[in-house]
C-alpha cells in the first residue's frame, strides 16, 4: 500500500516575470495581451498565476487564521468580474481562488498543515464522475479518472470526488479525496468551443492512499468559525462561475463602443454609431447587464449582512442567490450575443475580439450550476414546495 503524505502538500514556487510591486491594471493590461497564448498553451500559464497570487486572488477564502485576508464575497466576485472583462479564461481560473470555502470543512489540524507554507494555496478538482474508493485502514485507495479540473496545471494541490460507501451498503456522502499535484496525472485533452485557456484537463489517480484527515464532502461543516465560511458554499460556488459573464459582457460592450465611430463599411453602410437600431441595441444591452448586475450584487450584500448579524441564511436567500447566478449568467451570454451580431462581418474572423468573447460566454452559460433546473428550484423554494437534491 501507499503511504499517503504525512506533511503538508508541497507549494512549488516559481519566478514570476513581473515585479513583486505590479499593480492590478498592470497585470491586468499584460493579461489583455496574451489572450491568445493562454488560448493556444490551454491553460493559464504558472507566470500568471503567481501574479494573481501576490494580487490577493488565492487567499481571498484561506481562514484569517491561516492569513487570508477576509475579502467578503461581493469583493472578491467583483475581483474575478474584473479578470474576466480581460479575458474570460484567466477570470475563470482565478475564481477558484474562492475553492477555501470547500477546504474549510478539513480538519483545522490539516489545514494548518495546508497552509503552513503561505496563505496563497491554489486548489482545483476533478470531482466528477464520482469514483468509489476501498475504504482501508486510516483512510481510502482512490482510482480513478475525473472531467473538468480547471485550472489543474497552475494548482498547488489537486481534489477528486470519491464515493466512501461501503458496497452494498447505503450511505456515505461523496467526498473530496486531497492529494499533493505531483500525486495526480493531468491528461491534456481541454480541446473546447470557448473558456480555452482554462486547462479543465481531466484527471488519473492510480492506486494512491489518502489519509481520511485529508478528505471532506463538499459542502461539509466547514471546522473554522469566521464568517466567510457560513456563506451558503454551493450558491457561492455558482456566483464565482456566473461573474464570468458579467466582465465578458462588459468587454462586448465595450468593444462595440471602440469600433461604433470607425470606418464606414466597404458596403458604404454608414458607421455603426449613425445607425439607430445599434445605438437601441447597445442602450437596452447596457440596460440588461446593469439589471442582472445589480441583482446579483443586491443579494450577495443581503445574504453576507445576514452572516455578519449572525442570524442563519434563509432557503429563501440562498435560492435567490442561485438565481440571481443564472441571471447572470445568462444576461451576460446573451448580451454578449447580441453585441456580436451588431458587429456584422468584422467579428467573424478569429481574430476579432468579439468571437472569442461570444464562445466563452456561451460556455458559462452551460455549466451545470447554471442551467434551466435552476430555475427549478428556486421556483421550488418561492412556492413552498421541496427543491431538488442539493440545490440548497
Amino acid at each position: 500500500m501507499l503511504a499517503h503524505h504525512a506533511e503538508a502538500p508541497s507549494i512549488a514556487t516559481t519566478a514570476a516575470s513581473a515585479a513583486p510591486n505590479e499593480t492590478f491594471d498592470q497585470l491586468l493590461a499584460d493579461i489583455r495581451l496574451r489572450h491568445a497564448e493562454f488560448s493556444t498553451l490551454r491553460h493559464v500559464p504558472r507566470d500568471v498565476i503567481d501574479r494573481l497570487k501576490r494580487q490577493g486572488v488565492y487567499r481571498a477564502a484561506t481562514p484569517a487564521c491561516f492569513g487570508g485576508s477576509g475579502m467578503s464575497p461581493a469583493q472578491f466576485l467583483a475581483l474575478v468580474e474584473r479578470i474576466s472583462q480581460a479575458d474570460g479564461s484567466t477570470g475563470w481560473v482565478a475564481s477558484f481562488g474562492s475553492a477555501s470555502i470547500y477546504l474549510a470543512a478539513l480538519p483545522k489540524a490539516t489545514q494548518a498543515i495546508m497552509y503552513a507554507d503561505s496563505p496563497d494555496l491554489v486548489f482545483a478538482g476533478g470531482l466528477f464522475p464520482i469514483q468509489p474508493a476501498a475504504q482501508v485502514d486510516g483512510g481510502f485507495l482512490v482510482n480513478g479518472t475525473w472531467k473538468f479540473a480547471s485550472g489543474c496545471k497552475g494548482a498547488d494541490v489537486l481534489g477528486v470526488g470519491i464515493g466512501t460507501a461501503t458496497p452494498g451498503q447505503p450511505g456515505g456522502k461523496p467526498r473530496t479525496a486531497v492529494l499533493p499535484r505531483e500525486q495526480v496525472e493531468i491528461i491534456d485533452n481541454w480541446d473546447v468551443v470557448g473558456l480555452c485557456g482554462t486547462g479543465s484537463h481531466d484527471l488519473r489517480v492510480d492506486a494512491r492512499f489518502v489519509a481520511e484527515e485529508w478528505t471532506f464532502v463538499r459542502g461539509g461543516e466547514p471546522m473554522i468559525d469566521e464568517p466567510l465560511f457560513r456563506y451558503p458554499t454551493i450558491a457561492y460556488a455558482a456566483q464565482v462561475l456566473a461573474v464570468v459573464n458579467l466582465g465578458i459582457a462588459r468587454a462586448a460592450i465595450e468593444e462595440i463602443n471602440s469600433m461604433a465611430g470607425g470606418r464606414v463599411a466597404i458596403t458604404g453602410a454608414p458607421k455603426l454609431a449613425d445607425r439607430s437600431y445599434v445605438r437601441i441595441e447597445v442602450a437596452k444591452a447596457e440596460a440588461r447587464l446593469r439589471a442582472a448586475r445589480g441583482f446579483f450584487y443586491d443579494i450577495t450584500g443581503e445574504v453576507w449582512n445576514t452572516v455578519l448579524a449572525g442570524d442563519p441564511v434563509t432557503p429563501a436567500q440562498v435560492a435567490t442567490l442561485r438565481l440571481a447566478a443564472v441571471d447572470a449568467a445568462r444576461a451576460g451570454d446573451s448580451v454578449t450575443r447580441h453585441m456580436y451580431g451588431l458587429a456584422g462581418t468584422t467579428a467573424i474572423y478569429t481574430s476579432h475580439p468579439l468571437q472569442r468573447y461570444l464562445r466563452d460566454a456561451a460556455v458559462v452559460r452551460q455549466h451545470a450550476f447554471l442551467g434551466e433546473g435552476i430555475y427549478d428550484g428556486a421556483g421550488a423554494v418561492a412556492l413552498g414546495v421541496p427543491p431538488m437534491p442539493g440545490f440548497l
